[in-house]
């Protein structure tokens, strides 16, 4: 059982190492990362250039945590979607690069993207 574990992990580390190795995130236009577990989902507004995190939004939000417990995980992030999006409005930010990490753009991971193009992103 250990060994398919390690072959897992060495699977999903390449194909992080792959998708990682063609964005970079700039001020302007920041890498929006995405990490989904059992439960939550989180996202980050990366600027690379700098090595900062311009905003985050997760289903552990103080803003987000009632709403996101009592609906479905598609729905939470589809909130965590149109809450990073409206930080990232504010912050005067239109355009970003969409990281998906080792998670395929599906379920939950499209989901939180197409919320956020909706909210007024551009990716």
């Amino acid at each position: 059982m250990l060994a398919v574990r390690k072959k897992i992990d060495k699977i999903r580390l390449k194909r992080k190492k792959r998708v990682r190795s063609k964005i970079f995130g700039t001020e302007q236009r920041p890498r929006l990362s995405v990490f989904r577990s059992a439960s939550h989902i989180y996202i980050q507004a990366i600027a690379d250039d700098l090595g900062k995190t311009i905003a985050e939004a997760s289903t552990l939000d103080p803003d987000l945590k009632e709403k996101a417990s009592k609906a479905k995980k598609t729905e939470a992030a589809k909130l965590v979607g149109k809450t990073i999006a409206a930080r990232l409005l504010e912050k005067g930010v239109m355009q970003v690069v969409f990281d998906r990490g080792r998670f395929l753009y599906h379920g939950r991971v499209k989901a939180l993207a197409d919320s956020a193009r909706e909210a007024g992103l551009k990716f």
